[in-house]
C-alpha cells in the first residue's frame, strides 16, 4: 500500500488537502473517492481504515478534506453541504485529469448525503456506497440548531459541534434546505449499498430505512451490529471498507489485480530489463516499493537506491525500538529523529588498526530527542538505538545463500 499527499483546488481556488492511497503493486483497477464526515476530516482512523481496506480490493482511494476542514483553505462556513457536493466534483475532475475517472463514491454520515447528489451528476460513477447517513440533508442541523437564534443580529456566531468550536452563519444553516434528498435518492438510478448501525445515537437507523426505500434497485443493506457513528473501533471500520470491496465487485468488471508473488518468501524484487532501466519492483504481501539509481550514475531517480533502503531499515527498526523502550519506562518521549549516511572510510580515517589499510563500509547514525527527557535518559537511549536487531545484524557476521529457482 501506498499513499500520496495531494493537493487539489475546488471551484473557489481553495485547496483541498488530500491523500490517495493505492494498492500494493500501485496499479488500481478502479478508483474512488471518500467523503468524510460533518465536521470530521480525511485523517480520521474510520477514513483511514475503509480507504486502505478498499485498496486491497484493487482500488485507489482518494481520500480529502472537505473547504474548512482538515487541511484545507477556507473557513468551516463555507463547508455548507452545498460547497461539499463541488469539492467531490473537484476532486473527480482531478481524479480523471490526472489518473483514472473514479467510479465509486463512498460516504460516511453527511458525507453519504453527499456523494448521493454528486454520484446524481456524474456519469463516470457506477455505484455509491453510504456509512450512517442522514435520510435528508437538514436533519445534521439540528447540531448546531441550539445557536442560529443570534445569527441575525450578530452575523456570524460560534458554535460547539462534537464538542469543538466552529463559526457559521445564515448561508451556512439557509444551504442545508435546498436539497431534496429524497427525491434525488428516487431518481439516482445507480447501485447502492447502505451500511448503518441499529443503534447509532447520531443519526438513528431510520434514516437507512428511508433511503433504502427510496433508493431503486439495484439496492443493498448491511446491518453495523455493534458498531457507533463514528465506527471508532477499527475492526468495525476495516469490516465497512471490505464489505463495500466484496459488494461492488458484482456491478464492475471483473480486473485482475496481479501482485507480484513473493512465493512465500518475505520479499521479491523484479526488474524488466526489456523496459526499464534500473527501476526495479519490489512487493512484499502487502506492501510495495519501487528502488533505483540517481541520475548520475545512469538510473532515472524514481525511488530511492538500495543504500537508501538499507539506511532506512536501520533508521525504521532504531525508532520503533526507541519508542518500545521509552514506553516501557514511561518517558516523556515525544518524537525521534534518526538520521543515517552510508559511506565507505578508510581504515586510516576511521583510526582502525589494521595489517593492510582498507576501506570499510560506513554507517553514520544521529539521533534527535523531542520530550522532557534528562541527560541521563538521553544517554541511555542512544545505548539502547545500537540495540536494535538491525543494527545488531549489521554488526554481526551475516550468512547469505544464494539459489537458483
Amino acid at each position: 500500500m501506498n499513499t500520496i499527499r495531494l493537493e487539489i483546488e475546488n471551484k473557489k481556488g481553495l485547496k483541498l488537502q488530500a491523500y490517495l492511497e493505492l494498492p500494493a503493486n500501485e496499479k488500481p483497477n478502479q478508483f474512488a473517492i471518500f467523503a468524510h464526515c460533518f465536521s470530521c476530516n480525511s485523517n480520521f482512523n474510520a477514513v483511514k481504515n475503509i480507504s486502505r481496506s478498499l485498496s486491497n480490493h484493487g482500488f485507489g482511494v482518494l481520500r480529502f478534506d472537505f473547504t474548512g476542514l482538515g487541511r484545507s483553505e477556507g473557513e468551516f462556513a463555507e463547508s455548507h453541504f452545498s460547497a461539499n457536493v463541488e469539492d467531490l466534483l473537484a476532486v473527480n475532475a482531478f481524479l480523471e485529469k490526472n489518473y483514472k475517472a473514479p467510479s465509486l463514491l463512498v460516504g460516511h454520515s453527511l458525507g453519504g448525503a453527499a456523494v448521493i447528489v454528486a454520484a446524481s451528476k456524474l456519469e463516470n460513477i457506477k455505484a455509491v456506497a453510504t456509512v450512517g447517513a442522514p435520510a435528508t440533508v437538514g436533519h445534521v442541523t439540528h447540531l448546531f440548531s441550539h445557536g442560529t437564534t443570534e445569527i441575525p443580529e450578530k452575523g456570524d456566531i460560534e458554535v460547539k459541534i462534537g464538542g469543538r468550536p466552529f463559526k457559521i452563519n445564515q448561508d451556512f444553516v439557509n444551504d442545508f434546505s435546498k436539497t431534496d434528498l429524497p427525491k434525488i435518492i428516487k431518481n439516482l438510478r445507480k447501485p447502492i449499498l447502505v451500511m448503518h448501525a441499529p443503534f447509532d445515537t447520531v443519526v438513528g437507523i431510520e434514516n437507512a430505512e428511508k433511503i433504502y426505500h427510496n433508493a431503486m434497485h439495484p439496492k443493498s443493506f448491511v446491518s453495523l451490529d455493534g458498531a457507533d457513528h463514528l465506527l471508532s473501533k477499527s475492526k468495525d471500520s476495516i469490516y465497512v471498507g471490505n464489505m463495500i470491496g466484496t459488494w461492488v465487485e458484482r456491478y464492475f468488471e471483473s480486473e485482475e489485480n496481479n501482485m507480484i508473488s513473493t512465493e512465500g518468501e518475505q520479499l521479491v524484487g523484479h526488474l524488466n530489463l526489456l523496459e526499464d532501466n534500473f527501476t526495479t519492483s519490489i512487493q512484499t504481501k502487502k506492501h510495495a516499493f519501487i528502488a533505483d539509481e540517481p541520475a548520475n550514475i545512469g538510473g532515472d531517480d524514481f525511488g530511492p537506491s538500495p543504500y537508501d533502503f538499507l539506511s532506512a531499515g536501520l533508521a525504521a527498526c532504531t525508532i520503533m525500538t526507541l519508542k518500545m523502550y521509552a514506553e516501557r519506562k514511561k518517558w516523556d518521549l515525544q518524537e525521534v529523529f534518526v538520521y543515517i549516511t552510508y559511506s565507505k572510510k578508510h581504515s586510516d580515517d576511521l583510526g582502525i588498526a589494521v595489517d593492510k589499510p582498507t576501506r570499510f563500509d560506513h554507517l553514520n547514525k544521529k539521533l534527535k530527542f523531542v520530550g522532557n527527557l534528562d541527560e541521563k535518559q538521553i544517554l541511555r537511549l542512544k545505548e539502547i538505538a545500537a540495540k536494535c536487531p538491525v543494527h545488531k545484524t549489521l554488526q554481526s557476521e551475516v550468512i547469505i545463500e544464494t539459489e537458483i529457482v
